[in-house]
């Protein structure tokens, strides 16, 4: 009866965590009733903690809309945008669920000599930490988790907590360390590898210092020793991501992209600066635009007027008219549509009423989300989930690529070493290459036209196969600007820009990344030219004020304490 106690605990604990678009894989949890008690108990908590830690981490997509990467912001402020309630879900996510779940299951693991369970579970509990301090600042920590004993747990230190983080890393290693535990029964990311978990542990240690770098004296150090030790997360076969699957129903283990473009309701907006970054900015298209970025329409400008919320001009774009304070940071931002040719999204906060503009709307692609490869047909795609991949996208987490664009930006700000420009390159490559792979799972015969003599236009040929050359092109390209560039800070902006491009899938690094450099420097202002002051960290959650006496409300402008940039970069 205890065990089975234990085991309904948990279940409310889970159902604090997890929203019904995140809540997948249930078919991947033990049966409780096949193998002993406490290793039941130990395979349920962890196989749940491996759940909740992605729904945990998909709840940071939405901060992308902020720095224009992901997300759309739809508030004309950014005060309206970030409301104390809009971190309830993030924080219970963690002080109610992952928190108490992997203490639960620590000692139970060491009880059973489960190094696997016990090392990757503090693992993903120090990702948490440090995504919490990202986010709001200071946070519970040394008392939190108390129970009764302590019910207004008290905020440590934002770099306190940080330093934590990097302990329990460090314990998480030594668990993993030449164990001969046996794997999981399962393990979602790493299939009970745990030398992958290792490479991971060092690979957000090197996260860490790479955010600390302007505060912290010995982060240049400590990155250079964490490269030379050559265990950290360089190549596709290490990445860290949550594989999501085909299903529908009971459960739907589809990704949350792929639910919200291919059902029946319209898609969320895909910011127009993002996908005019990959679709026209340089001049030439990035190989990745047709698996980011699917089009329901082939041109832009030509739907109903009434498709339109334009803010500055009624009806359909008028392309006699551009805002002003648009030309003040860059002549060339996209303004109402992305691009002409079907890339149609919305600009950054436009609060504004929504028009009936559903198919005209570009939406998630084949990757990460599981949709359509973008073949040029413009086919409507609420079609009941149908269409695509049918969701099975995955979670980046973190991906080789991001490692190489992180230590681009330390070699040449930090002087941690290494080849600034060569690394930009290999993230360039290993991102394409990433989002390429899932071109084994089209159809290459696919045929998509005809020419004038009926000679059929096949996918492979017509779409694909031109893609290793306008890989060359593009890195090229911008190995070129890079070259040219006239100072470090010109180079680290052109850093900084693939590195968000590369970022397609996940909110949180590219929210870091925007307030560590206050780059890209031309990204598009919002659409009102009064707005406020961008989110430098979000309110405390109203739940959390409310309930705990020891909290006192912040302010949005208080910047993450890693950061010393000055904060009038980002109103615009």
């Amino acid at each position: 009866m205890k065990f089975f106690n234990r085991i309904l605990a948990v279940i409310l604990a889970a159902g604090l965590t997890v929203t019904s678009c995140e809540f997948t894989e249930l078919d991947l949890q033990q049966n409780p009733n096949a193998p002993g008690p406490e290793q039941a108990e130990l395979e349920f908590l962890y196989n749940n903690i491996q759940l909740s830690f992605n729904g945990f981490q998909r709840g940071t997509v939405g901060f992308s809309g902020y720095y224009r990467g992901g997300n759309n912001m739809g508030n004309f402020t950014y005060n309206n945008s970030a409301p104390a309630t809009r971190g309830n879900g993030l924080w219970s996510s963690f002080y109610a669920g992952l928190l108490p779940d992997i203490d639960a299951l620590i000692p139970i693991a060491e009880a059973a000599g489960s190094d696997i369970e016990l090392g990757s579970a503090k693992i993903m509990k120090a990702y948490a930490m440090f995504t919490l301090v990202d986010l709001f600042g200071n946070v519970p920590l040394s008392e939190a988790g108390q129970g009764t004993d302590i019910i207004s747990p008290k905020a440590d230190d934002a770099a306190s907590v940080y330093q934590a983080a990097i302990a329990l890393l460090d314990e998480g290693i030594a668990n993993l360390e030449g164990t001969n535990a046996g794997a999981p029964a399962t393990d979602i990311f790493y299939d009970g590898d745990p030398t992958k978990w290792i490479t991971l542990a060092n690979t957000l240690k090197l996260r860490a210092y790479a955010n600390t770098r302007m505060v912290d004296a010995n982060a240049a150090s400590q990155i250079s020793a964490i490269v030379s030790a050559g265990d950290i997360i360089d190549v596709a076969s290490e990445d860290f991501t949550f594989k999501y699957g085909n299903q529908r129903n009971n459960p739907n283990s589809r990704h949350p992209w792929y639910n919200n473009a291919y059902e029946q309701s319209d898609a969320a907006y895909i910011p127009n600066y993002f996908m005019w970054l990959l679709a026209e900015e340089k001049g030439i298209r990035d190989p990745r635009t047709r698996f980011y970025f699917y089009r329901q329409r082939s041109n832009s400008l030509t739907a109903d007027p009434n498709a339109y919320s334009c803010i500055y001009n009624e009806g359909a774009p008028d392309v006699a008219f551009y805002p002003a304070h648009y030309a003040a940071v860059d002549p060339n931002l996209p303004y109402c549509v992305a691009t002409d040719d079907g890339y149609y999204g919305r600009d950054h906060g436009n609060g504004s009423g929504i028009p009936p503009d559903g198919p005209v709307r570009s939406v998630y692609g084949i990757y990460p989300a599981g949709g359509n490869f973008d073949d040029s047909q413009f086919e409507f795609t609420q079609n009941n989930g149908t269409d695509g991949l049918l969701g099975q996208g995955i979670n980046p987490v973190w991906l080789s690529s991001w490692t190489h664009f992180v230590l681009a930006e330390a070699a040449l700000m930090a002087g941690t070493g290494g080849d600034a420009k060569a690394l930009l390159e290999e993230g360039i490559r290993q991102s394409i290459a990433k989002v390429r792979s899932y071109e084994a799972q089209l159809d290459r015969n696919k045929q998509i036209g005809s020419l004038p003599d009926g000679t059929p236009i096949l996918l492979g040929e017509a779409l694909l196969d031109p893609l290793d050359q306008a890989t060359e092109d593009y890195v090229d390209l911008v190995l070129l600007n890079y070259d040219t560039a006239p100072d470090d800070n010109a180079r680290l902006d052109i850093i900084v820009k693939e590195y968000m491009i590369a970022l397609w899938g996940n909110g949180m690094e590219g929210y870091n990344l925007y307030r560590r450099t206050a780059m890209p420097t031309n990204i598009q202002p919002t659409i009102d030219p009064s707005s406020g002051n961008f989110i430098q960290t979000l309110l405390y959650p109203s739940d959390h004020v409310n309930r705990n006496a020891n909290v006192t409300q912040k302010t949005t402008d208080e910047l993450p304490f890693w950061s010393t940039q000055d904060p009038s970069k980002f109103n615009r």
